[in-house]
């Protein structure tokens, strides 16, 4: 005689409930029932808001360590988007891509469907987007903008401070005092990043460090500051400049785009940076160098010009998507992407939770960096200091 369905939706409950997470398929084992069987119930009960249900397994509302689950959407919401969390990241950006991985864990084993946009190289792209979201019914914002300039930062200040929504900002720290400096965000402190590529190239006897970075994002011109900061504080540090790391490392169409806010002296098209050159003028004997593939770029230069990483310059990348596969495996700075991500949806879900306290105060929340050293800096020989 079959078991009738409630019944076996009650023990799947008590199971769950009991031992936390629970695989689909140990649960079809333990209740002698096919895998199918249960992924539907657990599908109804998720939809019920009893359970919640991940990638084949079956979790409690509630767990006693984490925060409490968002109810699943009811039936009759609107289609498309409806009941999803919109996820707004820039096409090809790949370090960006690994923190939008990170927040889709967290949403899926939540049981939440994602929405995702993918915004073009244009400006204004993400808001349109947003806009054709929120018409679908999404209910809450997981965004990274592209932010080429400070312009293009301002101009969406107006719109994305009013989407009427839980938003949380991914990577990205509004300037203070603006009307987003009071909307959750969840950021890289990439000075403590800077920090730590100077430290290590200052313990291996470095004095004269070159930064070549890019000019057109957030975090480059988080980069290029920090960067500053930390080598002018140092007293080790006898000399240092920054320079573009390539000629399209610029936050538009050129360097005469309103809002250009370029250290540096921007490169035309056609003049990339020679690195080996700038070395020998510098007296230079390392450098860091952002992003992860200029990185790549600027170190095969270096070989073509007969300087060799890291017997006559030690190299520390910023970024860490690719640093790590080139013929030269470079040390590098790795902001912690995925775990953005995770935090930016844990941060998301908290806040559409019907739990008392989910409102709460504004969080402004940093993740610190780490140094992944691969051999691309050694200490600077005796009679080089």
């Amino acid at each position: 005689m079959r078991e009738p369905v409630e019944l076996r939706r009650r023990r799947i409950l008590a199971v769950v409930e009991s031992r936390g997470a629970v695989k689909v398929s140990a649960l079809a084992a333990e209740l002698d029932v096919s895998v199918v069987t249960v992924r539907r119930d657990v599908e109804e009960l998720a939809r019920a808001g009893r359970l919640r249900r991940g990638h084949g397994v079956a979790r409690p509302v509630r767990d006693p360590a984490g925060p409490p689950a968002v109810p699943a959407p009811r039936d009759g919401d609107p289609a498309g988007d409806g009941g999803a969390i919109a996820l707004v990241v820039p096409e090809r950006h790949s370090y960006l891509y690994e923190t939008l991985h990170g927040a889709r864990t967290v949403l899926e084993e939540a049981g939440i469907r994602i929405a995702l946009h993918i915004a073009p190289q244009a400006a204004g792209a993400e808001r349109p987007l947003v806009e054709r979201a929120l018409a679908d019914g999404a209910r809450g914002l997981l965004i990274a903008p592209r932010w080429r300039n400070a312009l293009s930062e301002e101009l969406d200040y107006g719109w994305l401070a009013e989407v009427g929504v839980p938003t949380v900002l991914m990577e990205r720290r509004p300037r203070p005092g603006s009307a987003l400096h009071a909307l959750d965000s969840v950021c890289s402190d990439h000075w403590y990043g800077i920090h730590l590529a100077v430290e290590h190239l200052v313990s291996l006897g470095h004095r004269r460090i070159v930064l070549a970075a890019r000019d057109d994002s957030p975090t480059a011109r988080t980069v290029r500051a920090a960067f500053a900061s930390v080598a002018e504080a140092r007293p080790e540090v006898e000399d240092w400049t920054v320079v573009l790391s390539s000629p399209d490392a610029v936050p538009g169409p050129g360097p005469s785009e309103p809002g250009y806010e370029g250290g540096g002296a921007p490169r035309s098209e056609g003049d990339p940076l020679d690195l080996a050159a700038l070395l020998r003028e510098r007296g230079a004997t390392a450098a860091v160098l952002h992003g992860d593939v200029d990185a790549l770029m600027l170190v095969q230069r270096l070989a073509e010009s007969g300087v060799q990483v890291p017997r006559d310059c030690s190299v520390v990348a910023y970024d860490d998507v690719v640093a790590a596969l080139g013929s030269t495996p470079l040390t590098a700075v790795a902001p912690p992407k995925a775990d953005i991500g995770r935090a930016a949806a844990e941060l998301l879900l908290h806040r559409l939770s019907p739990a008392p306290g989910a409102a709460g105060p504004v969080r402004r929340t940093e993740l610190l960096p780490e140094l992944k050293v691969r051999g691309s800096a050694q200490a600077i020989a005796p009679d080089e200091e």
